[in-house]
């Protein structure tokens, strides 16, 4: 096992210390330094009387200062700024603070700085929410002190503090959140893939490629960087880095080290010797993309010292994860999924490819600068039909029709699409939610959005 303990930790005890952004994250990070003894004020661009009532109260009666609506000014000398993911660190007044010599980090940053635990970073363009789901599920399985946390849902300072020094601290980490780190250094750093996304903040592919690779920055010839072979970006961002070099590939035996041979997933040892972990036919989440996470998953416990069974016999029970092609029912003969968890035209796709017969697609929302004319190519033979909510809507449509589809239906609620959906579809068709969006034009977050189709998937069978 590694043996990755920070010399000292960061004490925030009387430190004056800026939480910007007032999301999951922030709400954490403030709860926790406040507990720690810290000086602690919030900045968030919501006026007080936009702020949940009993956040408002717990902040007033611990003392937290407050800009909300508005920004500090640099004079107010904080010793640290940590910044949401939410909130893009490179704001011009945040930018004022850096250069009068204010540290400015993430939470993800500043859990790690306060805590004992053992890390694990897994991060990518898709399937991040699943391969950290399931290598909770491994760990767990092999009796260790596990929280499963990030951008999965759980902010990560609101457990790290109290994990002790055997525990391991399994987190997804977005690229938002990576791109604050300074010292953030995991045992085991994954990069599953990488597509575009979130280029209305990256504005790059480049620079959203180096946010995720911050991931291995600080690791040590200790330490391990599991990654996607099959990814020529990925392996490139990765290579050059201190940490020991794991790759996995779906579709090479060769030049790799988690692999499929013969229907097995197999595993290479650092001593140079193929174990056999399980037949591929044992795995019950389907789809390439979800072997792809499973090889992932299997390579981060083994190299984090999990025995061979125990990987295996997690790996056999686990079912998937919520609005991530989570069946949502079956009504006359239609198939129903929430994909939810698809925020991006790669993972629609995904989602396309993984589904038989006739798909009624579901899409829009928030479209974070991305193009939509590769998601299009998908749809001959494919889609039947395309249901359209939110407000970059127009932009699929778009892409749509430049590529000669033209059935399409534009809704203004949830409500409305799945009823528009099931009235298109037959029996043998398919109901697919998979936005290929964001949800924050319309929802807090796409647990939110996914738990409303699945509400209204629900109402019809009423």
């Amino acid at each position: 096992m590694n043996n990755n303990i920070k010399s000292h930790k960061f004490d925030p005890a009387d430190k004056k210390i800026l939480v910007v952004g007032l999301g999951r994250s922030g709400i954490a990070a403030s709860q926790v330094l406040c507990r720690l003894g810290a000086k602690v004020w919030v900045q968030d661009n919501k006026t007080a009387d936009k702020i949940d009532g009993q956040l408002l109260s717990f902040l007033k009666n611990s003392g937290v200062g407050m800009f909300l609506g508005k920004e500090p000014s640099v004079e107010e000398n904080f010793d640290i700024m940590v910044v949401s993911p939410g909130v893009d660190p490179h704001l011009e007044w945040i930018s004022n603070f850096q250069k009068a010599g204010c540290e400015v980090i993430g939470e993800l940053e500043l859990a790690y700085r306060m805590s004992d635990a053992h890390f694990v970073a897994i991060t990518g363009t898709n399937g991040k929410t699943t391969t950290t789901t399931l290598t909770g599920e491994i760990f767990k399985k092999a009796g260790l002190g596990t929280h499963v946390v990030g951008n999965i849902g759980t902010a990560v300072i609101a457990q790290s503090t109290e994990a002790s020094s055997d525990e391991w601290m399994i987190t997804e980490a977005s690229s938002f959140q990576l791109e604050t780190t300074v010292k953030f250094r995991p045992h085991v750093a994954a990069l599953l893939n990488l597509t575009p996304d979130h280029l209305n903040r990256h504005k790059t592919m480049q620079a959203y490629g180096q946010a995720k690779a911050r991931a291995f920055q600080n690791q040590t010839e200790d330490d391990f960087a599991v990654v996607n072979a099959d990814d020529e970006t990925c392996v490139k961002l990765a290579s050059g880095h201190a940490g020991h070099l794991v790759l996995f590939s779906r579709r090479k035996t060769e030049g790799v080290d988690c692999f499929v041979e013969d229907g097995w997933i197999k595993i290479l040892s650092l001593d140079g010797e193929v174990i056999d972990v399980m037949p591929v036919e044992e795995i019950k989440i389907v789809g390439a993309h979800n072997l792809e996470n499973v090889l992932a998953a299997v390579a981060i416990s083994y190299f984090s010292g999990i025995r061979i069974q125990d990987i295996r016999d997690a790996v056999e029970a686990f079912k998937g994860v919520a609005h991530r092609m989570e069946p949502a029912g079956v009504i006359d003969g239609v198939h129903y999924y929430n994909d939810s968890k698809g925020t991006n035209t790669d993972a629609t796709i995904t989602a396309l490819r993984a589904l038989s017969g006739d798909i009624i697609l579901i899409a829009g929302g928030d479209a974070k600068g991305q193009d939509f004319a590769a998601l299009a190519d998908e749809f001959e033979g494919r889609v039947k039909a395309l249901v359209l909510l939110g407000r970059d809507r127009e932009y699929i449509a778009e892409a749509a029709r430049t590529k000669g589809f033209d059935n399409i239906y534009e809704e203004r609620t949830m409500k409305d699409c799945v009823f528009k959906a099931a009235s298109l579809a037959k029996s043998g068709d398919n109901v697919l939610l998979s936005p290929a969006c964001a949800s924050w034009d319309m929802y807090d977050n796409f647990e939110q959005r996914g738990d409303d189709f699945k509400s209204w998937v629900e109402a019809l069978q009423r």
